[in-house]
């Protein structure tokens, strides 16, 4: 008889006692063992219940689940705050939903993640895009001026809210203080997917938190950047401006209509650890990154990124828990570093494209897990062999695509198979989107180019998991005729 080959697959992966650098914020569950409250570690399954007696209900709280909701509002600063057991996918989803009705505009980044674009669909809600600066030679997007914002304002006078991704998955922040003015002065809403931010309000060293910058909805991932479990977040309301019986319609809609009391669970003890210990254990973290940073630096061969080149390609700032690892000049490459660090070195970094890897620390790492970072780090030789297995890739523009049609409209027409190193001027019936972070170079309804062509074919040569299209292989790809 076959054994449940998921279960296996994780015990395995917990056997190899690997170093987190990535999400989910407890880091393997490391947090809990200094935050074991109650022992509730060991009681997990005896608390995976429904909506009994006593226990609440998420889409009716009046009990404990509306006071841990209402602790969270104090302590971000939010007028209201609602726990998310379906991801921030499904915040960003329902926030776009709540403030637009069909056939609205919302001026949106062009990096956005995948979520926003599926937000838009549902909603039946037409995209603004606004483009993004671009660090080309790194493959990593820089955020949104604030001009830019203003410029599309001023061109989409109708649009009803502006929706700003701060900071992005690489910790870059937009001067979003600015950008807040500015949507506030012509009178629309600012939307933030906050999702890698949930943790900016444990030191005055990280950027401003979104709320506090003027932001009128921010939903976070508090699973990414603090100890709640994956799939549980937080959305967050400061303001007048939203329509809240509407906004808990649209999370009703997106939410299980059977939530886990885990999750929930796990969000309220996020909440109490960074309210009682965060600044503290934040401290340390910081601390352990620069002792980090300096160490490695010294070895002239390792490069970490951060607020100087950050502002040098037009981001405001830049959130220093995300570690950009660039070994480009000793010719080895992000997506290859990444692997050796966790084929050799049991060290699993978040993602990596490539030219940079990115390592996510968060309060629940501690000073050892940097020291076995920089020894493995230090210990790549330079050389020939795998480490130095280099493709020259083409830089990619970052310009925005031509829209044919709506993201709604694509996804309900007809679609053709062709060849995909022949599609260029063909509308795309499918996303093309590498993952991690989830950012499409291409939605449907969207006009293919030879340079989206070379550089997802480049980007697959290397390493990049492509989704979002029926054939992973590249060779075909669905189109839309009109």
């Amino acid at each position: 008889m076959d054994q449940p080959i998921i279960l296996d697959q994780l015990l395995k992966h917990r056997k190899k006692g690997m170093v987190s650098f990535h999400v989910p914020g407890h880091k393997s569950g490391k947090i809990y063992e200094r935050f074991n409250y109650k022992n509730f570690t060991g009681q997990l399954l005896s608390m995976d219940i429904t909506e009994i007696p006593g226990a609440d209900n998420l889409h009716a709280p009046e009990e404990m689940i509306r006071e841990a909701q209402e602790r969270a509002a104090k302590f971000y600063k939010a007028d209201q705050t609602f726990f998310l057991v379906d991801g921030t996918s499904c915040g960003i989803i329902a926030m776009l939903m709540a403030v637009a009705n069909p056939g609205d505009k919302v001026i949106v980044p062009r990096d956005c993640h995948k979520s926003v674009i599926h937000g838009l669909i549902l909603g039946n809600i037409t995209p603004i895009y606004i483009q993004p600066e671009v660090w080309a030679e790194k493959g990593i997007s820089m955020g949104v001026r604030p001009e830019a914002v203003e410029k599309a304002l001023k061109e989409c006078p109708e649009a009803k809210a502006v929706l700003i991704t701060y900071p992005n998955y690489y910790g870059v922040c937009s001067d979003i203080e600015a950008i807040a003015t500015i949507v506030h002065k012509y009178d629309k809403i600012l939307l933030v997917d906050e999702a890698h931010g949930s943790h900016f309000n444990l030191s005055e060293l990280l950027p401003i938190p979104a709320l506090e910058a003027g932001a009128d909805i921010a939903v976070q991932s508090t699973h990414k950047t603090l100890p709640a479990f994956t799939q549980a977040s937080m959305l967050h309301v400061r303001s007048e401006k939203i329509d809240i019986h509407r906004l808990k319609v649209m999370l009703a809609m997106q939410q299980s209509t059977s939530p886990s009391y885990l999750l929930m669970a796990s969000l309220d003890m996020a909440r109490f650890i960074a309210e009682s210990e965060g600044k503290f254990l934040m401290s340390h973290l910081l601390g352990h990154i620069e002792a980090f940073k300096s160490q490695v630096e010294q070895s002239g061969k390792i490069k970490i990124l951060g607020k100087t080149e950050a502002e040098a390609h037009g981001a405001k700032s830049v959130d220093p828990t995300k570690i950009l690892i660039d070994m480009i000049n000793p010719g080895i490459q992000g997506t290859v570093l990444e692997e050796l660090l966790r084929t050799k070195y049991h060290i699993q970094l978040e993602l990596a494209n490539i030219n940079i890897a990115l390592a996510v620390a968060t309060i629940g790492n501690e000073r050892n897990d940097f020291d076995r970072l920089a020894h493995g780090l230090l210990n790549i030789k330079d050389g020939k062999g795998i480490a130095h297995k280099r493709i020259e890739t083409p830089l990619y523009s970052y310009q925005l695509p031509k829209m044919k049609l709506t993201p709604r409209q694509s996804i309900y027409m007809k679609k053709t198979t062709v060849d995909f190193t022949d599609s260029s001027g063909k509308i795309s019936g499918e996303y093309i989107i590498p993952y991690p972070p989830g950012i499409p170079i291409l939605c449907p309804g969207e006009e293919l180019t030879t340079e989206v062509i070379e550089y997802t074919k480049a980007l697959k040569k290397n390493g990049i998991q492509i989704i979002g299209l029926e054939d992973t292989t590249l060779q075909k790809i669905n189109i839309i005729e009109l």
